[in-house]
Formats: C-alpha cells, structure tokens, sequence
C-alpha cells in the first residue's frame, strides 16, 4: 500500500553534492547508441581484444581450486599474489606494501582525492586534461588551476608562476586522453627536476602507457621521484573495463589513508576479479597480448589518420598524430563551435565528444576528441566522411 504523504521529506543536499556533474561522454554515448550512429565518441577498448577465452578457462580454475576463498570477504589492500605482479610490471622498485588494488583507476582518483583535497586546495592539472578527473576532484571543492600546456606535455614557464601552494599537479603523461599527446623525455626530466625541487607532488595517472605504436614512452614521473608521486594504472585497457581493476602506487606515508578511505568507500575490490585476472597474468600472458592490441590500435589510428587527410584536404582543420593510445584531438576552422557541430554531425551517422568539456579554465571550444579504436577502417572512413560533411554544411561549402 502507498501513503500520500502531504508533507515531503525535507532532503537536504550537501554542498558537495551540488559540485557533481553529469559525465557530458556518457550523455553523448547514449546519442551515439542510436542505430546507425558511427561513434568516435566512447573511450572504450576495442570488444575485439578482450581475451575471452582466457578468462573462462581462469574462472573455472579459480572456482575449482579455491571457490569460497574467491567468493569470500577479502582483505582491503588487494590479494597479495595480483599486487606482486603489479610491482613486477612497473619499471621502478616498488615493495608490494605499496600497492592498492582498486576497483578500476577511476577509485584511485577518487581515494586521492578524499585524502589530499581540502575545500579551496589548489589542484593543478594540464590544459586539456581528463574529464574523469575533473569530476572526482570536484565534490572535495578545489580550486583546479590549469596550466598551459603544449605538445610536449606541460609548460614550466606557467606551472613555476601556479605552482605556489598547490597541493599537487595532475598528469597523464602517455597518450593522453583527451589529446592523446605524450610528454617528452627532455620535459619529464625537466617537470621532475623541478617539482621536486619546489616539493609539487605529483599525481600521474597512467591508463594507456603499454599502449604504445612503434617506441614505449618515456620513464614515468613516479619512477625519477617516487617519494613524490602517486601513480595509478589500470587493467582495463590491456585486458577488459568490465573487471573494473586498477592499481594506486603510493609512497609508504600516504599508503595508510589511502587504505582507510578505500575500506570505507567499499572494503575491497571484488576478490573473484583479482583472482581471475592473476590467474590470467601468471605466465607472462599480457607479454604476448598486448602487442596484438597495439597492431590493432595502430591500424585503426592509420586508418583515421588517412581519412582525415582525404576528407579535410579543403578545410581549415587540424589534428594531431598519437604515437598510441585510443584518442586524437582535432581543431575545427576559425569560428566554429564543436558542441554547436554535433548535432549536425550526428544528422550525419557520426558522433565524437566536444573537447570543451575536458578543459578546467576557458575552454577551446573549437576541439574535439576522437577515438579510433572501436570502429573499423571501413566505419572510420564512412565517419570521417561523414564529419567532413557536417563541417562543410556548417561553413557553407556543402
């Protein structure tokens, strides 16, 4: 039976509740899910490189050698034998007591956040920078500072003028998203030099660094300071996001807070996925499987790039060449509005996400983020014909 009830609860928000946002790449994918829509929207891994196989033989084995152990409670830290292999994986020396299994990097963003973030802290973070970020930070009400970056990462001129009294500088230094570039090795020598000389801590956030084309990326940031970073990464991009399982590497002084805001934000992570993925891992498996999603994601990166140059060769439109990673970054001609084009372009069978939502300070709202690895070559080139088309329409050349 149902009470009317005429007088409401009387609900009150807490003002942090009022800095959080709807994700503007989720409300575009529902766009994109329309049939016929061509989506260059999604930062989702290719379905194609998700090693099926694999997991259904390692959830069998799991379930038979140990069923209640991975069906069980767990301890909050992550299982032992899945953060030994994190540390086997990282290119610096790191004791296990270090790592924290979370579910998925995302929570890693939000623990240090809830540890590091106080009303009106200076966050510093690049320009364009991670629109997940930006969202995790916002609740603990920071002042985001972003600094001026350009194709080699960010710019030290401008971080030595907003760097006083932050209280860390966020980066994702390996084919970033949104832009997919990469810091060089002369700027991170520099970048750690310097911070470490201020005392800047640094948080880098590192999803799609064994993503690489034709070289690995340069050493991480945590690697030349690791008393002075925070490092998070994640399984989901080399195996599956549906596990939702990353890892934070934290010096030995922060490890402890981090521990206890993950116990209180959901005890542990699902001890069955750790399990499985370990099961997975053990024998060098990622060694021979990752390279085949490179080979994938570098072909469809080729793909767009020649699309691109086919179909843009008369317009005034810009766009990078990643070096790995999922995503490239475009700029539309002078007086154009890629929110204001995407309405036109989905008309077309096409979507993307507009580049001004990634951005903490003003934004350039003439860019866009593609992502190339969810579509394939034939896809891509009706896409970006497509897109060409909302843009010539838009200026008047249709």
């Amino acid at each position: 039976m149902t009470l009317n009830n005429p007088h409401p609860t009387p609900w009150v928000m807490a003002r942090r509740a009022e800095k959080m946002n709807p994700s503007v790449i989720r409300e575009i994918l529902k766009v994109s899910e329309r049939p016929g829509i061509i989506s260059f929207a999604g930062g989702l891994p290719s379905p194609k490189t998700f090693p099926v196989g694999e997991f259904s033989q390692a959830c069998e084995k799991v379930l038979r050698d140990d069923g209640p152990g991975a069906l069980q409670y767990a301890a909050s830290e992550g299982y032992a034998p899945l953060r030994e292999m994190v540390c086997a994986m990282l290119p610096w020396k790191v004791d296990p007591a270090q790592v924290l299994i979370t579910t998925g990097s995302q929570q890693g963003l939000d623990l240090v956040a809830k540890i590091l973030i106080d009303g009106g802290s200076r966050v510093l973070v690049e320009t364009p920078t991670y629109l997940g970020a930006l969202q995790a930070f916002a609740p603990m009400e920071p002042e985001v500072i972003s600094v001026a970056s350009d194709d080699e990462g960010v710019v030290l001129a401008d971080l030595a003028l907003k760097a006083p009294g932050g209280r860390f500088l966020y980066l994702l230094p390996n084919f970033q998203n949104p832009t997919g570039r990469t810091m060089t090795e002369q700027r991170r020598a520099a970048l750690s030099g310097r911070t470490a000389e201020t005392g800047l801590p640094i948080v880098e956030d590192n999803p799609y660094g064994d993503l690489w084309f034709d070289a690995p990326p340069p050493l991480p940031l945590s690697a030349r300071n690791p008393e002075g970073c925070i490092y998070l990464g994640s399984f989901s991009k080399v195996l599956a996001p549906g596990l939702r399982l990353g890892y934070t590497v934290a010096p030995r002084s922060l490890f402890p807070k981090l521990l206890q805001a993950k116990q209180a934000a959901d005890l542990h992570t699902p001890i069955f996925n750790q399990r499985i993925v370990a099961e997975v891992m053990k024998d060098g498996f990622l060694d021979r499987h990752v390279p085949t999603i490179r080979a994938l994601y570098k072909s469809q990166r080729d793909a767009m790039l020649q699309a691109l140059e086919r179909e843009m060769q008369d317009l005034d439109v810009q766009w990078n060449t990643p070096d790995g990673g999922m995503f490239l970054w475009v700029r539309l001609p002078q007086g154009m509005n890629a929110i204001d084009l995407l309405p036109k372009a989905v008309d077309k069978g096409v979507a993307y996400v507009p580049g001004a939502a990634f951005y903490a300070g003003q934004p350039d709202t003439r860019t866009l983020r593609l992502s190339f690895v969810t579509a394939g070559a034939e896809q891509i080139k009706a896409g970006i014909a497509a897109l060409a088309a909302a843009i010539r329409d838009q200026l008047g050349k249709g």
